[in-house]
């Protein structure tokens, strides 16, 4: 595979372009390109990836504000099939922070599915980025390629452009895992948490699995009860105060952990 080049996106053209990548992706109508230029005019941040003279992938954000502060609002990332696994989304998005720093912005928002391990890990792990708010079922019904069948729960990403502090390491404790893969691959909820008592100052973990998309394929029922399972815990967690600050994954295991603290 050739170098990729990343660059913004001016052109008319090239966002026509960006929607035969859309497109591609999501196996659904793109968004207008009248959207996309006016955001790219007002304050948004639009970037392709081009193998040689061909896009492959982008990312597109708005301007955002809610009420106190404006920030970028990072709205959808999609990859071509062969491109998803050599780094550009963590690529995309450092690209997007550098330009977005040089437009005043402090902070980079955006959604994701919290069962989407590789995403989870560059957002959380990679990016340094919190998981600070839960979503259940954000969209509602969606029929694209990627959500068709399953309430659509996502983790509202915040991305604070100046944060300094480095995220401690954590090493996995069985003992505070709160939802775990059972032997049939099963989402099992420890009993600790059902009993309704979630402590402060405790950091705890969820799995989630490995290849959440590969499981939708071979064993829908299964990706069904991981969703609504994981979806109780993360409730609780998020309504006590908890945000997830990390992801814990390794490529040989069937599972991944996210790190729910509390600040």
């Amino acid at each position: 595979m050739t170098a990729l080049e990343i660059r913004q996106l001016t052109t008319m053209s090239e966002l026509y372009e960006m929607q035969k990548v859309e497109a591609a992706v999501w196996q659904m109508d793109p968004i207008p390109v009248h959207q996309t230029f006016t955001a790219l005019h007002h304050g948004g941040v639009v970037l392709g990836a081009f193998e040689e003279n061909r896009m492959v992938g982008f990312l597109y954000s708005f301007a955002g504000f809610d009420g106190k502060a404006s920030y970028l609002c990072s709205h959808m990332m999609g990859m071509l099939p062969g491109y998803r696994m050599n780094g550009l989304g963590e690529a995309l998005k450092f690209k997007q922070a550098e330009i977005a720093r040089t437009l005043g912005y402090d902070m980079i928002t955006w959604t994701y599915d919290p069962l989407e391990s590789r995403n989870a890990y560059v957002n959380l792990h990679k990016l340094g980025a919190v998981g600070a708010i839960y979503h259940p079922n954000h969209y509602g019904d969606m029929d694209d390629e990627l959500n068709r069948g399953l309430p659509t729960d996502r983790f509202q990403i915040q991305w604070e452009l100046d944060e300094k502090k480095k995220k401690p390491t954590v090493s996995l404790d069985v003992e505070l895992v709160l939802l775990d893969g059972g032997s049939h691959g099963e989402p099992m909820i420890k009993k600790h948490l059902e009993t309704g008592h979630v402590a402060d100052g405790t950091t705890y973990f969820v799995a989630i699995p490995a290849d959440f998309q590969t499981m939708k394929q071979t064993n829908f029922t299964l990706a069904k009860s991981w969703r609504l399972e994981t979806g109780k815990v993360f409730k609780k967690l998020f309504d006590h105060g908890f945000q997830a600050r990390d992801l814990l994954r390794t490529k040989e295991e069937a599972y991944s952990y996210y790190v729910f603290t509390k600040e």
